[in-house]
């Protein structure tokens, strides 16, 4: 494009250019060839004017005109002195006189018209330009004609010469304006030329690259656009890059949970098939399938649950606070009596807009969660407030809390903190994933304030 456009600048610039020298140079040489004619039609009629005058003188005095030609025009040769004048009379046509025998011109221009008009003219004749006028004498004297020839070859070539100088200044401004055009093209195309290689690093990956921002004009409010745009996809392309390695850990980690009882259930079956087991041993690896079937089972209702979650809506309504926390209390009684864990409800709000089974899910699975992370006799606070205007309900525990690297994962799927994926606490690590998902199907948040041997608090902020 930089080319093309050189190219095209450099042509039209160059044909303008010459264009207007040559009217220039035409205007130049009509003027001279103008000023050459009125100057010899100017001395033609001084001429002319004069020898009337002295045909009448002589003939008042009764003097032969024919024998006393060269004495009459003798006067008029300081005209020709640099030998740039030419004076030829002619009688009917025949020579009577000239001034000067070196003329060899073309016998045509040298006769004079029939009709007796004057008439001007500049022709080229061998390498010399002439401006020639002739005409007849007024009556009575129009048997005779006078041809003048001026000699403007010096004028012509003054012309020319300025023509050339002309043409040869302008080659050189052009050349000049050629290289200070592509000079200005090549600082123009800079900026362009820096897209169009930054757009080839960030198809190739460096998302980070950016252009420079220089001065206040389009050209910098254009690299500040493309600098917002390349932000713009290295953001997306990071998002796009986490939700895939959020989906390839997903699956690795959801091969992992099915390897694990998997094997177990295949290892006891092939056990039962191939060995002679007596009756107790038959019944403990039958309960060792069925045990491994159903977490098997509760994954795949989880994951079904996890997938509800994300696709279908909701009916909410508002739903009495105390009721939920009481439908709670009696679900966990079982867990809280058996690790000997005091909970303490309290609410400063009397209602919730939600689904009142999936609200109920939601703190039962927070609880549950704070539940395992107690010592035996731990304690853990349920309360329902208001925040800054919005509702709230916080599950705060006294147990043995989460680092900042585990925090900000336990609502990843499948993920669980102890590395050795010890199953003593029960649950595949789906738990929290449902929990996020309940909360934001009831346009609320879901976050965890957590140190280490201080305990963990999750908030269900309700934004709506």
């Amino acid at each position: 494009m930089k080319q093309r456009t050189f190219l095209t600048t450099l042509a039209l610039f160059l044909f303008f250019f010459n264009f207007g020298i040559f009217i220039i140079s035409v205007a130049m040489y009509k003027d001279a060839v103008k000023h050459a004619e009125e100057k010899s039609l100017g001395e033609h009629y001084f001429i002319v004017s004069g020898l009337i005058k002295d045909f009448l003188a002589m003939e008042s005095r009764g003097i032969n005109i024919e024998g006393s030609l060269s004495s009459l025009l003798h006067p008029y040769n300081y005209l020709s002195t640099d030998k740039k004048i030419g004076l030829v009379l002619y009688r009917n046509n025949q020579i009577v006189y000239s001034n000067q025998d070196t003329f060899e011109l073309q016998r045509y221009l040298l006769d004079p018209p029939k009709d007796g008009t004057r008439v001007a003219m500049v022709q080229k004749i061998d390498k010399m330009t002439y401006a020639i006028v002739s005409g007849k004498l007024p009556a009575p004297y129009n048997s005779y004609s006078l041809v003048y020839i001026y000699d403007t070859t010096e004028v012509i070539s003054s012309w020319s010469y300025l023509k050339n100088m002309l043409f040869l200044a302008g080659f050189i401004l052009s050349v000049l304006l050629a290289f200070g055009l592509l000079i200005i093209l090549n600082r123009i195309f800079k900026p362009l030329m820096q897209i169009s290689q930054t757009s080839k690093d960030i198809a190739n990956g460096a998302y980070e690259t950016r252009l420079p921002v220089y001065g206040h004009d389009e050209l910098s409010e254009m690299a500040q656009s493309f600098n917002h745009m390349a932000e713009e996809i290295q953001h997306q392309m990071s998002e796009l890059i986490e939700t895939a390695n959020k989906k390839q850990q997903f699956i690795d980690n959801f091969a992992h949970e099915l390897r694990t009882p998997l094997t177990a259930i295949y290892g006891y079956a092939e056990y039962m098939q191939k060995a002679v087991l007596s009756e107790d041993d038959r019944l403990s690896a039958l309960n060792y399938i069925m045990s491994e079937s159903r977490r098997l089972q509760m994954i795949a209702f989880q994951l079904m649950e996890l997938a509800n979650l994300q696709n279908n809506q909701i009916t909410c309504e508002e739903r009495k606070v105390s009721s939920l926390f009481e439908a709670v209390r009696q679900t966990l009684y079982g867990k809280l009596e058996g690790k000997e864990i005091h909970i303490e409800f309290s609410s400063e709000i009397e209602t919730i807009c939600g689904d009142a089974c999936l609200l109920e899910s939601l703190f039962i699975n927070l609880i549950d969660n704070a539940i395992k992370a107690c010592q035996r006799g731990g304690r853990i606070f349920v309360y329902a407030t208001n925040e800054a205007g919005k509702k709230t309900v916080s599950i705060r525990d006294n147990g043995k809390g989460m680092s900042p690297e585990v925090l900000s994962q336990i609502m990843d799927p499948f993920f669980r903190e102890e590395k050795s994926r010890n199953r003593s606490d029960g649950g595949a690590g789906l738990g929290l994933a449902i929990c996020k998902q309940i909360a934001l199907r009831h346009g609320a948040e879901l976050s965890f304030n957590s140190c280490p041997g201080e305990g963990t608090t999750a908030k269900i902020t309700f934004t709506t």
